[in-house]
């Protein structure tokens, strides 16, 4: 297995040690756990939309929702904040205007670098640009 399959399998941990042990059982828990680090990796905003769109999709009662998040989702996404501080610096709002502009931006990283280096931009100008 590689890296990121085994950082996903221990992030979901949790809820797969809470399943019965049946397939079924441990392919809703991954899909949950799944669901849970796709909402992590949101901004707050962007992450209450999405938490209300869900909401309206589905068939619980706002007490069982609530309950849903309090109980699982938010456990998660703290779990998925101490797991991968890293992917979590630049969440909150305004981190466009904090983060470093690429020197030349939407260039692949394996082509030859614009600033005619004769290097791969990779390990050229974009590693200035950060």
């Amino acid at each position: 297995m590689g890296a990121i399959a085994e950082a996903i399998t221990v992030y979901a941990q949790p809820l797969l040690e809470a399943t019965d042990g049946t397939l079924e059982d441990l392919n809703r828990a991954m899909a949950l756990s799944q669901f849970c680090w796709n909402i992590a990796l949101l901004r707050p905003t962007s992450r209450e939309e999405a938490l209300a769109d869900l909401r309206s999709s589905t068939e619980m009662e706002p007490e069982e929702f609530a309950d849903f998040r309090r109980s699982v989702l938010l456990p998660m996404l703290r779990r998925h904040e101490e797991m991968f501080p890293a992917l979590h610096r630049c969440s909150h709002e305004g981190s466009a205007e904090m983060a470093p502009k690429e020197r030349y931006a939407g260039t692949e990283p394996y082509a030859p670098c614009p600033c005619n280096s004769g290097r791969k931009y990779k390990f050229c100008c974009r590693g200035k640009g950060r």
